[in-house]
């Protein structure tokens, strides 16, 4: 790997956008079965005329004012900030239609598959956020839709399963592996596979081959574009000294970090889950951990063994629990222009209960592993913090209420 304190200085490239066959630098890519090369195709041919079209923009912003409810809240945390010695904000995603970021993506997803004339949509989804929003927008716009989620997380998400189920979804259980996030996409892509022609995959993350990790960093986008303007209203600047957001595939901190990466003043710090701990052999920190490899279709730092066999991952958070990352968080970590940091379960149980305490708001446990990342930072009362707050803790109830009770 090279240095990553000399490469930032050297690399000439934007940051928002890869180059035209899908790299960040060094990761990117699509590594795809021959069978699936006319639907990549066919995306990457058309997405950005699609995405960029005026009625399509109309439609896109429309909805996400209308029916999504944006622009989403920057709360000054007030408690929260005396606490970390700072001034402190939360970008509300919680407070989006269906309590997460997730459905920024599947509204621009879903619009984009009727464009190109799909009609059954499929999805795959961790801690089920992903798989709500989905199901969401397939019931809005009245197509088919399936969803892939682990049985692991089926159990541990029944809220969000019945969500899914009420909208109108089915849910298949993916009982392979770990029974979680990885092998849910698995059996996404096998379905893909099988139905080339009339289906659109909405993929959850910035993850999978190009341009997927491009265009869900730009419908994801409308975060950090939204915070630029709410932050100059509250403060004066457009620039915070800090931007956090937790990371496992990494759509929230894609967009949360968007329209700040070639702001260099501004720093930005992605909170991966440590699980039990980094060396423990129950973790989900692939920065720390992974070495490059192909998952998923595109290249990227994995958790892998010596011969590439994908390691199991571990966190109390399903949403984060992936042994893999998007390539472009794995360019900010290769380049330096990321600072990445990781939270074991318990330091993000605790930050969960702090900013509950603090300011009466309930994360999911994801957003709970950025807010514990403050710990981490030598923060002064000069500095100005910009945390994504991606999802709400509802879908983590029976989680929290097992630490409650001891």
């Amino acid at each position: 790997m090279i240095n990553r304190t000399t490469i930032l200085g050297q690399y000439k490239g934007t940051f928002q956008q890869p180059d035209i066959f899908g790299y960040y630098g060094h990761f990117g890519g699509a590594y795809i079965p021959e069978m699936l090369h006319p639907n990549v195709e066919e995306l990457k041919e058309q997405y950005l005329k699609i995405m960029y079209d005026e009625g399509f923009q109309t439609a896109f912003r429309d909805l996400l004012k209308d029916y999504v409810g944006r622009p989403s809240p920057l709360y000054h945390a007030k408690r929260l900030s005396e606490k970390h010695n700072s001034t402190i904000f939360l970008k509300r995603e919680d407070l989006n239609h269906t309590g997460a970021h997730k459905i920024n993506n599947t509204i621009g997803q879903i619009l984009l598959a009727r464009r190109l004339g799909k009609h059954r949509i499929i999805a795959e989804t961790g801690a089920g956020q992903h798989g709500v929003a989905t199901a969401t927008v397939c019931a809005l716009m009245n197509m088919q839709c399936l969803v892939y989620m682990g049985e692991k997380d089926i159990e541990r998400q029944a809220p969000n399963v019945a969500r899914m189920k009420m909208l109108g979804a089915t849910v298949v259980p993916a009982t392979s592996g770990s029974k979680t996030l990885k092998d849910a996409t698995n059996e996404a892509i096998r379905d893909w596979i099988n139905n080339p022609v009339d289906t659109h995959y909405i993929i959850g993350s910035v993850v999978g081959p190009h341009p997927y990790p491009d265009m869900v960093a730009r419908f994801q986008s409308i975060i950090s574009e939204e915070i630029r303007w709410q932050l100059k209203e509250k403060t004066g600047s457009e620039l915070p000294d800090y931007v956090i957001a937790c990371v496992g595939g990494g759509s929230n901190a894609a967009g949360t970090f968007y329209h700040y990466l070639e702001e260099f003043s501004v720093k930005l710090v992605a909170v991966e889950a440590a699980g039990h701990g980094v060396k423990t052999g129950m973790s989900a920190a692939t920065t720390q951990l992974g070495k490059p490899g192909v998952l998923h279709g595109s290249k990227s730092l994995v958790m892998q063994t010596e011969d590439g066999q994908v390691v199991e991952p571990h966190s109390i958070s399903a949403g984060l629990d992936y042994p893999g990352i998007g390539p472009l968080h794995a360019h900010l970590y290769e380049t330096g222009r990321g600072i990445f940091l990781s939270a074991t379960d318990k330091e993000a149980l605790d930050a969960a209960f702090e900013l509950t305490r603090l300011e009466g708001i309930i994360p999911a446990l994801e957003s709970a592993h950025a807010i514990a990342g403050l710990n981490q930072l030598k923060l002064t009362p000069k500095d100005t913090v910009v945390i994504c707050l991606s999802g709400r803790g509802d879908k983590d109830m029976a989680t929290y209420m097992k630490v409650m009770e001891g």
